[in-house]
């Protein structure tokens, strides 16, 4: 309801723009037509018109930004909430349950590592929402060292099969030739880390991610990570790594996100003087993501 409120907003301050527009312009076409002999005032009102129409184009533009931004913050506070609340209210039931009853040593195991499971969630979604406020941090250093991409890719993939409970057969890795990239291993890892959990969770319920390292030029190395998922329209492609920002459609609103992680992965390729795109043939077709960051010399 609140977005189709702000649309209808849009719309409707669009709309008052043009006929303000249309107005003067039918205004200062009766002006001219009485007045064609002054020619110091048909320049003056030359000019006057084209203020008056550029004024409120600036005017709409920025009113529309800021209403689409509005959406994006609230769209990321409700994400936010939901990703807290959550594994919190999992938590406290579960706390809740071993302080009020008695319960077997099997299923306290078991609590214990949904517990523990459900806090790492919790962490990954305050550390990504760190992490954003750093990558959006002017003048922030970087802890520049030597890193080995292969090895950070197979450290990632490691951790995504085990926060993600999935089979090893689920995630194929084809590395290239031995390359090493300057830059901050912290930042190159979340990066990666995003990449491969993001196709995961966007491939359903039997998801098959192939993850390929490549020299490219003799100057870069790129990741390119690929899954046979829900794919991309192509009008998004250029959307989805904006930040807050998340594809609209039932299938992507299902999984949970908060809009941070592709975010993160521009911003940390920007920073190392490399980029990150995506490739989509559409819905249904599987997507590839591809980081491409400059070979240490």
């Amino acid at each position: 309801m609140v977005v189709a409120g702000r649309r209808k907003s849009i719309a409707f301050f669009i709309t008052l723009g043009a006929c303000l527009i249309l107005v003067a312009i039918l205004l200062y076409v009766g002006w001219v037509i009485l007045n064609w002999r002054s020619g110091i005032l048909l320049a003056l009102g030359i000019l006057l018109l084209a203020l008056i129409i550029a004024g409120v184009v600036v005017n709409t533009i920025f009113l529309v930004r800021e209403i689409r931004r509005n959406e994006q913050h609230d769209a990321f506070i409700n994400a936010v909430t939901h990703e807290l609340k959550t594994p919190v209210a999992a938590i406290r039931l579960y706390l809740e349950t071993l302080q009020t009853r008695d319960v077997d040593e099997t299923r306290r195991k078991e609590f214990y590592r949904v517990m523990l499971d459900e806090s790492g969630r919790l962490l990954a979604t305050i550390e990504q929402v760190l992490r954003t406020g750093r990558a959006g941090a002017a003048g922030r250093k970087l802890h520049v060292e030597r890193i080995n991409l292969g090895a950070v890719v197979q450290e990632c993939l490691a951790r995504a099969q085990m926060l993600l409970g999935i089979p090893p057969e689920s995630l194929e890795y084809h590395p290239g030739p031995s390359v090493s990239i300057m830059g901050d291993a912290d930042e190159v890892r979340a990066a990666v880390s995003n990449l491969i959990e993001n196709a995961v969770k966007y491939s359903g319920a039997e998801p098959k991610v192939i993850v390929e390292t490549a020299q490219v030029d003799d100057k870069y190395v790129s990741l390119r990570v690929r899954d046979l998922g829900i794919g991309i329209p192509k009008t998004e492609l250029k959307h989805i790594f904006k930040r807050f920002y998340r594809a609209p459609g039932s299938l992507t609103t299902r999984v949970k996100g908060i809009g941070l992680g592709l975010y993160i992965v521009r911003s940390v390729a920007k920073r190392h003087g490399g980029r990150a795109w995506a490739e989509s043939e559409g819905p249904g077709q599987g997507s590839t993501f591809v980081l491409q960051l400059p070979i240490a010399k």
